[in-house]
């Protein structure tokens, strides 16, 4: 087993406190989600991916989406209502969530305790009975049913937007 992060009991107590039943499994270090399609074959579910982003304001912006969605990062400034976005940089990332490139999760909204990153979930993730996610760390995945997607967001002070990214708005 490698090093856990070092919030991540912090995690699994806020599961427990919240009623959601967990699961997590150690591999290899992922580092993209082509990366890690051997290690998703064995662990039946959604699997995610997870982009940090800032747009020109200022204004970071987690998205929590299905390994397979296409996001079209040049119009979804558009869809959330934010000037035009850009990848945030891994100091910003370490800073507000206390994660590094890699291992970006939806779990670590809550390390954000001034709120100051705006969360959003796939509708896709919901498709599925449960889904996988880092816990802060890329040689492990957490499987949350999704259900209890909203409950973590709501537990961690970070109420999520919802956004169907199959609907094509052009």
């Amino acid at each position: 087993m490698t090093t856990p992060h070092p919030k991540e009991a912090a995690l699994y107590a806020l599961f427990d406190e919240t009623g959601i039943h967990h699961r997590t499994e150690e591999h290899r270090a992922v580092f993209t989600v082509e990366d890690g399609a051997d290690v998703k074959a064995c662990l039946p579910g959604g699997h995610s991916k997870n982009l940090f982003l800032k747009d020109k304001s200022g204004a970071f912006i987690l998205i929590s989406a299905l390994g397979s969605t296409q996001i079209r990062l040049n119009q979804l400034h558009k869809r959330i209502g934010t000037k035009r976005l850009s990848f945030g940089k891994p100091e910003a990332l370490k800073d507000l969530l206390d994660v590094v490139p890699g291992s970006v999760t939806v779990f670590s909204v809550m390390n954000d305790m001034d709120g100051q990153v705006q969360l959003i979930l796939d509708k896709a993730l919901f498709e599925h009975e449960h889904v996988w996610f880092h816990p802060m760390r890329n040689t492990a995945s957490t499987r949350i049913a999704s259900a209890d997607l909203l409950r973590f967001a709501k537990a961690a002070n970070h109420p999520a937007t919802i956004i169907d990214f199959s609907e094509d708005l052009s």
